[in-house]
């Protein structure tokens, strides 16, 4: 291996291994060049969820916790673990931000408002955490708790969320206390694409109670055409035709998603729309809004990674992604760090409207290509790193054919990447950072298979093209996303950072 020669870091997002089957979308596309490239590099398969990456044990990976650990080089003990070991220790039942609150509301006869994702997918949220919740209410005799459902159908398998709803009831019925009072699906609440007309009509049933009513919250389902992903906000009422659980003043809101990204529009959009009016926000982990709302349960350090010692040592760096993921390349890649640094650039690259992502499985990748080899070209950039978002985008839809298509989309452009670094002397790091759309299907009830576009606990391949002349080792022994900030170290030449645990593979 020649010290010190420029690459490129490319993370195939939702890029899984697994052997195939129908429901394979991977195996089942026309993947020429991919296919030699696992056939005839340096190949290893990383783990990339559990615990080699910071989660529960069995946990899948996401993107999130993905780019984290590729960045950081060692595992992140993630938020859900987090607020999961604060529960299950009891320490949960004396946090003091939150008792504080409750006690308000039970001296003062005001509601608690549980807002969040109301499935187990463990991605952004855990339904089962409710349970807890509603009995430290209870406790403290809080008077009213008002819960917010968000449905899911993308971290978990579609047409579930009346199996989750039960689930919440069940928790009702143990505390002694609660009701659902909205109920919207994730595509409404959960947008982070910056369409602030999804977001305010979820506030708004919230807050003023304006949507679909209904009288009980499973009526809400028969409301969604696309799924449980999309279904309209809804409004329970009582028997006078009245929303059971409208905001008022002086009530407290609590966000129980543990992930921060896709929650954070809706929360901001509230906070900035209750604000004078005396309501308490809370988050059961830390978030990234621009409202400063306390959270129960404080995130890891996961800085002193790639970005730290690219930084110290002066490495240019270039980042690209579409908008989906591009606070994962920057963002999150650098220890959830936002700090703008001088040595990196970022390349957001952007669609003209919203995809319908089953008719445009390209999306931008064409762009995001474009943007690879413009920057590989350069001689003041050692390292180009990107994220190709297909196979996880398109996947998330539960689209068989979609998702195959992205696949065979990502495959051209990874072709036409790794060309380009030929002819300029680079490596290319190809590496998953969770699995997706190698598990497009779940078993159903009646035994038989339904659509799935949630991620899994597969194994990531994690592929190094050298550069022309480049001399490599075969990497030996398990790997996992931990491993990869100190290969992309090693293969430029520079040593590991101190606090990195993962070793280099090549």
């Amino acid at each position: 291996m020649s010290a010190g020669t420029p690459g490129i870091l490319l993370v195939l997002d939702g890029w899984g291994h697994a052997e195939p089957s129908e429901a394979n979308a991977l195996t089942a596309a026309s993947t020429p060049y991919l296919d030699g490239l696992l056939a005839t590099c340096p190949t290893v398969f990383a783990d990339a969820s559990g615990t080699a990456v910071g989660l529960l044990p069995g946990t899948v990976g996401n993107s999130e916790i993905g780019h984290m650990v590729i960045g950081a080089g060692r595992p992140i003990p993630y938020d859900s673990v987090l607020v999961q070991e604060e529960i299950s220790s009891g320490r949960m039942r004396s946090n003091g931000t939150l008792t504080d609150v409750l006690a308000r509301l039970a001296a003062a006869g005001k509601a608690l408002h549980l807002i969040g994702l109301g499935s187990d997918g463990m991605i952004h949220a855990n339904v089962r955490h409710l349970q807890e919740l509603l009995r430290i209410a209870a406790r403290f005799a809080v008077p009213q708790v008002h819960i917010h459902v968000i449905t899911d159908g993308r971290d978990v398998a579609d047409h579930t969320a009346a199996a989750y709803l039960e689930l919440v009831e069940t928790f009702v019925a143990e505390a002694g206390v609660g009701q659902v009072a909205t109920v919207v699906g994730r595509g409404y609440a959960l947008d982070k694409s910056g369409n602030l007309e999804l977001t305010e009509q979820v506030s708004l049933a919230i807050v003023d109670g304006k949507g679909e009513a209904i009288d009980e919250p499973q009526e809400a389902l028969e409301l969604s055409r696309r799924g449980d992903e999309w279904v309209p906000p809804c409004v329970v009422t009582g028997a006078d035709g009245r929303p059971l659980g409208l905001v008022r003043d002086g009530d407290a809101i609590l966000f129980t998603n543990f992930r921060s990204d896709r929650i954070r529009q809706l929360a901001d959009d509230l906070h900035g729309r209750l604000a004078g009016r005396g309501v308490a926000f809370l988050s059961l982990a830390q978030y990234d809004t621009e409202a400063s709302i306390p959270p129960l349960v404080n995130r890891s350090d996961a800085g002193g990674g790639l970005a730290t010692v690219l930084a110290a040592h002066g490495v240019r760096s270039v980042r690209i992604a579409e908008a989906e993921k591009f606070e994962h390349v920057t963002y999150y890649l650098n220890g959830r760090d936002a700090t703008v640094v001088p040595v990196e650039e970022h390349v957001e690259i952007t669609g003209d409207s919203a995809a319908d992502y089953t008719a445009r499985p390209a999306m931008n990748i064409d762009r995001v290509t474009e943007a690879v080899t413009s920057a590989a070209g350069r001689d003041d950039v050692p390292l180009v790193v990107a994220n190709l978002a297909n196979i996880d985008v398109v996947g998330h839809t539960g689209h068989f054919d979609a998702t195959r298509q992205a696949a065979e989309h990502t495959d051209r452009a990874v072709e036409a990447i790794c060309r380009t670094a030929q002819a300029t002397g680079r490596w290319v790091l190809l590496v998953g950072d969770h699995g997706n759309a190698e598990k497009m299907l779940t078993d159903a009830a009646d035994g038989g298979g339904r659509p799935y576009g949630g991620h899994t606990t597969n194994p990531v391949p994690a592929v190094l093209v050298p550069a022309v002349g480049q001399k490599v080792a075969v990497p030996t022994g398990p790997a996992t996303l931990a491993d990869i900030a100190p290969s992309v170290l090693a293969l430029l030449g520079l040593d590991p950072a101190p606090r990195m645990t993962g070793r280099p593979l090549w």
